[in-house]
């Protein structure tokens, strides 16, 4: 199961990295590149998905990447209801808690459901909140929904907090594929503070400090797309920012379990 690799890192502190593949944009040489380094422990999870999709060869594309990352599951983060691939090992059920569009909170998931259920494919629940990222970007105009300002945290804290409340598995705050500026820590301090479920994070992460940046600030997970479509070169860098996160991060929570092992017994 795709989801207890997130709860299970959520658990123990740990720290991942993401790399999210628009078919649309999808080269084989790209992709291999992309296989190679995943191979190597330097991606945690593939996303598959656009905000449109219309690349005649995607299924030849995901099949291409499937055979050749063997170990690293990809995760379905579809842009429309015909973004379906049972080649994939999971799907982000996303909920867009963020905007007032009822297809994109349950009425495109009605469409679906059927087919979804006979693919088999693993549904993980996720509340998706848009964060402006500093000027319009697809994913706002294609669901015809206003983002969360990016200097209001408590507003993202609240929904997250309503996300969770509604049974969502996940929070997954995006500030839009090529956004000028990322969700800020701020934000994700504020929604951490409210909710339990494993944050992913994108949009606008161009280098490793702002990887890092993210995941210090609550993020579990941090999701790289356009920045390395351009320049795959750099993913070494961004994996070593991640992992150095995610130990201090797993150290520090094991600090806290023994710490909270050691009062348990004091009290009884």
């Amino acid at each position: 199961m795709v989801y207890s690799l997130l709860s299970e890192a959520r658990a123990a502190g740990k720290k991942l990295l993401a790399v999210l593949i628009d078919p649309d944009k999808a080269r084989r040489e790209n992709l291999l590149e992309l296989a190679a380094h995943a191979n190597k422990g330097e991606v945690d999870v593939f996303l598959w998905g656009g905000s449109l999709v219309n690349a005649l060869q995607a299924e030849y594309f995901l099949k291409l990447l499937k055979d050749n990352a063997k170990s690293t599951p990809v995760i379905l983060f579809p842009g429309s209801v015909n973004q379906l691939d049972e080649q994939a090992d999971a799907l982000f059920l996303l909920s867009l808690i963020s905007g007032r569009n009822p297809d994109m909170l349950i009425g495109r998931h009605v469409q679906v459901a059927v087919k979804v259920k006979r693919m088999g494919l693993e549904t993980i629940a996720t509340g998706y909140m848009l964060i402006d990222g500093g000027r319009p970007t697809s994913v706002s105009y294609m669901s015809n929904t206003t983002p969360i300002p990016a200097d209001k945290p408590p507003i993202a804290a609240a929904t997250a907090l309503a996300g969770e409340q509604l049974g969502m598995k996940m929070i997954y705050m995006d500030a839009g594929s090529g956004a000028l500026n990322p969700v800020s820590g701020k934000v994700i301090k504020a929604v951490r503070r409210e909710v339990d479920l494993p944050i992913v994070v994108g949009g606008g992460i161009r280098t490793a400090a702002r990887a890092a940046e993210s995941l210090t600030a609550g993020a579990d997970m941090v999701v790289v797309g356009n920045a390395l479509e351009k320049d795959v070169n750099w993913l070494p860098e961004l994996a070593a920012a991640v992992r150095s996160v995610s130990a201090t991060a797993a150290a520090d929570n094991q600090g806290s379990n023994a710490q909270e092992t050691i009062d348990n017994k004091l009290s009884v």
